[in-house]
């Protein structure tokens, strides 16, 4: 059978109640492998394509202009004459603002953030659960060491941010210390099946030699803007423009790698193990290709969204979950819960396992996979866990070891420019350990849909881990019935009494 066939072939327990997880194409035994093939490539079609030349011209115009702003004031003062169009200050030995002045600390940077992501993929298959308990565990301290560093600093903006983000990352780890269980079992697995993948493995390295060769230009770029003769809040208006271009790139190159892994780990669970006899021939170069090519509009439209919304649903979550009885605060929490909730249906990060399987436009395949998820009753699973808010706690860990690193020597050799520098490092380490971590995020992600799909894949792939998945998700529904008729009964019981306080007395 070839690998096309492989990619459509997914099996169902729910043939007669609704449509297949393709969007209505007939997989059932009756039709032939061929036929089925033939079906989804027809389906393959370029998907999301503004989205792409959107994504495409950016990268132009953003490189064109991080060139130029490094070049500015490579070896002089202002190659260019840009300083003309900027607020101009006279700067005494101005020879010291140059380009090569910061570039090495951006260096130094994405040197780091290599060697921490380089690192988590080397103990993967060892300490991984080890690493992220770590991250749980010590992110809210690391926020408060750098919030004291900045009020020692006298940066005292940054100080209070930092501690209302350390305190935030506390109250979220405490309304959730009861999922850290079940969340670390299913990241086993799920690096249980990346290590069993080298092609995996392979793909996370070249998208960090990927995310560096682009992160040499961003870095060159950025720090010529650094050195610019502009007053702090225009060089603090460029380089938020510039990271929010350099998110949407590490976003757009993470997506990527989510989508070539969810391929893999698809196949990898429909024949059983990456040994098995039926596993197609050089099932990468065909995730790779639809990756890329088919798929690659609707990789970049959804990164731009799914991130935030995911980080805004995870805080909203906590926070709902430790209210209590203040009715106008839950009212108002509820209303963003729901908000958010709308938003997840459209954009959410098990869209990737649908464009990697089917080739569909981002929007379908987010709703058709929240869809799969309420119709099975596996939201109620997927909401109690919290993998992927862990996978980010370790990725903003790296980013503040390697902001902090950074910031460090900055303060030794411009201490005027250590936020400048000490922000956009950061943002630079958490792209890079991100793309470390997607990985196993993408294996997370292939799991569920392939549970909510046909339970049996699953099991035939691991029978232990399929009972304690069904075990959890039981537990979670009876959870939310006697939740929901708790709600009832007490809807029901305020309503009586205000009809007997209404009622005159006869």
């Amino acid at each position: 059978m070839s690998s096309d066939s492989d990619f459509a072939s997914f099996p169902s327990v729910h043939d007669s109640d609704r449509h297949q997880i393709d969007g209505g194409i007939d997989t059932s035994s009756s039709s032939s492998p061929a036929a089925v093939a033939a079906a989804i490539e027809s389906r393959r079609l370029w998907r999301d394509v503004f989205w792409l030349c959107v994504f495409v011209l950016h990268l132009l115009a953003i490189g064109f202009v991080l060139g130029l702003l490094g070049l500015n004031r490579f070896k002089k003062p202002d190659r260019l004459n840009i300083d003309r169009f900027t607020n101009i200050t006279t700067v005494v030995g101005g020879d010291r603002f140059l380009t090569e002045t910061y570039w090495p600390l951006y260096g130094a940077a994405g040197g780091i953030g290599a060697a921490l992501a380089v690192a988590w993929l080397i103990l993967l298959g060892s300490r991984a659960e080890q690493m992220m308990k770590v991250s749980v565990h010590s992110l809210t301290t690391y926020l408060a060491v750098i919030s004291v560093l900045c009020f020692w600093g006298k940066f005292f903006f940054w100080g209070v941010a930092f501690a209302v983000g350390a305190g935030l990352q506390f109250m979220y780890v405490m309304s959730v210390i009861d999922r850290i269980p079940f969340t670390m079992l299913v990241l086993q697995k799920a690096v249980k099946m990346v290590w069993d993948l080298p092609e995996v493995m392979q793909v996370s390295y070249v998208s960090l030699l990927i995310m560096l060769c682009w992160m040499v230009l961003w870095s060159f770029g950025v720090a010529g803007v650094i050195a610019l003769n502009m007053q702090d809040g225009g060089s603090w208006w460029l380089l938020v423009v510039f990271s929010v271009s350099l998110f949407w790139t590490g976003a757009v190159v993470c997506n990527t790698v989510h989508v070539i892994v969810s391929g893999m780990v698809f196949l990898v669970l429909i024949h059983g193990g990456r040994r098995a006899e039926s596993m197609p021939p050089k099932p990468l170069v065909k995730s790779l290709r639809y990756a890329v090519t088919t798929s690659f509009g609707s990789i970049c439209y959804g990164s731009l969204f799914t991130a935030a919304i995911r980080t805004l649903r995870w805080e909203i979550r906590g926070v709902r979950s430790k209210i209590g009885n203040n009715e106008c605060l839950l009212c108002c929490v509820d209303f963003l819960f729901h908000l958010v909730e709308t938003l997840v249906r459209f954009f959410n990060k098990y869209a990737y396992v649908q464009i990697a399987v089917n080739g569909k436009g981002f929007n379908h395949s987010a709703r058709d996979a929240w869809e799969l998820f309420q119709s099975t009753g596996i939201e109620a699973l997927v909401a109690y866990d919290c993998s992927g808010a862990v996978l980010l706690m370790g990725a903003i860990l790296g980013g503040l070891i390697t902001g902090t690193c950074t910031g460090v020597w900055t303060w030794f050799r411009s201490n005027d420019k250590v936020l400048m520098v000490g922000c956009t490092s950061t943002l630079m380490g958490m792209i890079l350990v991100g793309l470390a971590l997607v990985v196993v995020e993408s294996a997370v992600t292939s799991i569920y849909i392939c549970y909510a799909e046909d339970p049996s894949l699953i099991q035939r792939w691991d029978d232990q881990f399929f009972y304690q998945m069904s075990e959890s998700l039981h537990q979670r529904l009876q959870y939310r019935s006697a939740r929901a008729r708790h709600v009832m009964v007490n809807s029901r019981f305020d309503q009586m009494s205000s009809e007997i306080i209404q009622t005159p007395p006869i």
